[in-house]
């Protein structure tokens, strides 16, 4: 998979992919990374990129052109085609089954947008869909279309030191993900719910999953209302209602 990215600050994305599970994913070769300043085919001694909003008001618009420029020299760099997207307040959240289907792509576009934002004739002739990282605003779309990489990143075959790990992180399967546990089992007075440290693999699965939905439920009930629950999920979330998360998972040690 490879991402062009067209940002007037390219040094800032480009660090997403110097380290951890991005940097593994680009050493590799899953992921490709490329560069395109915008500034590079702006106008005048000092490569102006943006101007005044038509209609007056704050700040600064960045322009058509340099963009547009920018973003066919990425094309021209390689064939087949490139799937654009603009970062901006404007856009779609982020989420999970959108990047999912985002890592099938084989070419993407990230287009960071910066000041006011962008001359809104180059998101209508060059850009297929905007999206956002959440309902605030940042000073560019960088860390952004760092997410958006890393999110991918580690959704490519061979990435993850496990193939199952993308599979049960959060957002899945629509849920939270459950709680995690390690070494040792009792730590600050507290213990590991004795569940995970008997063996029986299907218990071990009924209770995370229980632990998924009930995490939902109390944390995000946006997510949980947009699922059909089946009656053995249905009987799981009731369980931790009535008590399932009351004291677990974490329970106090008699020690």
């Amino acid at each position: 998979m490879r991402f062009d990215v067209i940002s007037l600050f390219p040094e800032l994305v480009a660090a997403v992919g110097e380290s951890g599970v991005t940097g593994r994913a680009v050493e590799r070769g899953r992921l490709e990374l490329k560069y395109w300043n915008p500034r590079t085919w702006g106008a005048g001694f000092h490569q102006a990129v943006d101007d005044r909003p038509y209609g007056g008001g704050p700040g600064m618009v960045m322009q058509y052109a340099p963009l547009a420029s920018a973003l066919a020299a990425a094309r021209a760099d390689a064939d087949g085609p490139l799937h654009v997207i603009a970062l901006t307040p404007q856009g779609r959240p982020i989420r999970q089954a959108m990047l999912r289907e985002l890592a099938t792509c084989s070419r993407v576009a990230l287009v960071c947008g910066r000041y006011e934002g962008i001359d809104e004739r180059f998101i209508e002739a060059q850009v297929d869909v905007e999206w956002s990282l959440g309902d605030f605003v940042l000073s560019g779309g960088e860390l952004a279309a760092m997410a958006v990489i890393d999110g991918c990143a580690r959704l490519l075959p061979g990435v993850l030191g496990h193939a199952d790990s993308a599979d049960q992180d959060s957002f899945s399967a629509g849920l939270l993900d459950c709680p995690h546990y390690t070494r040792p089992d009792t730590v600050a007075g507290r213990a590991v719910p004795p569940v995970l440290l008997g063996g029986d693999h299907g218990a071990i699965r009924r209770w995370r999953r229980r632990e998924a939905l009930g995490r939902t439920w109390s944390r995000r009930p946006d997510l949980l209302a947009r699922m059909e629950l089946g009656a053995e999920d249905a009987a799981l979330l009731d369980e931790y209602r009535v008590g399932g998360h009351k004291g677990d998972p974490h329970t106090e040690s008699d020690d």
